[in-house]
C-alpha cells in the first residue's frame, strides 16, 4: 500500500479555556515551521470551550510527528484531554470533490 498524497488530521482539546482568550495567537507562529503542514483551519466547539483544528499534511509521518509532539505537549501543558484522528485524503477524494470541497479543486 502506498503513502497517501494527502493526510488530514482532526484534533480536539477538551479544556475550559474559551477560544476568545486568544490561545491560537500563541500557537500560530510556532505552527509556521511544522514540517509537512499544508493548511490549518481552527475549530471551536459551541458552548463547550473545546478548541481544535482540521489540518492537511503531506505525509502520515509528518502528521503523526505533529500529533505526538506539539499537540501532545500542548495538551499536557494545558491539562487538557486530546483527541486526534488521521484521515487518508486519497480515500475521501471522490466524495470530497462531489461536495465541492476547497481541498479538492
Amino acid at each position: 500500500m502506498s503513502e497517501p498524497r494527502r493526510v488530514f488530521l482532526y484534533a480536539e482539546f477538551q479544556s475550559s479555556v474559551p477560544f476568545t482568550e486568544d490561545v491560537w495567537r500563541r500557537a500560530n507562529p510556532a505552527m509556521q515551521d511544522v514540517p509537512g503542514l499544508r493548511s490549518k483551519t481552527w475549530l471551536s466547539g459551541i458552548n463547550t470551550h473545546s478548541v481544535g483544528g482540521f489540518y492537511e499534511f503531506d505525509s502520515v509521518q509528518h502528521a503523526r510527528a505533529y500529533a505526538e509532539g506539539m499537540l501532545a505537549g500542548f495538551a499536557r501543558g494545558a491539562n487538557a484531554s486530546l483527541s486526534v484522528k488521521l484521515v487518508d485524503g486519497d480515500v475521501v477524494a471522490e466524495a470530497s470533490r462531489a461536495m465541492n470541497s476547497p481541498y479538492y479543486p
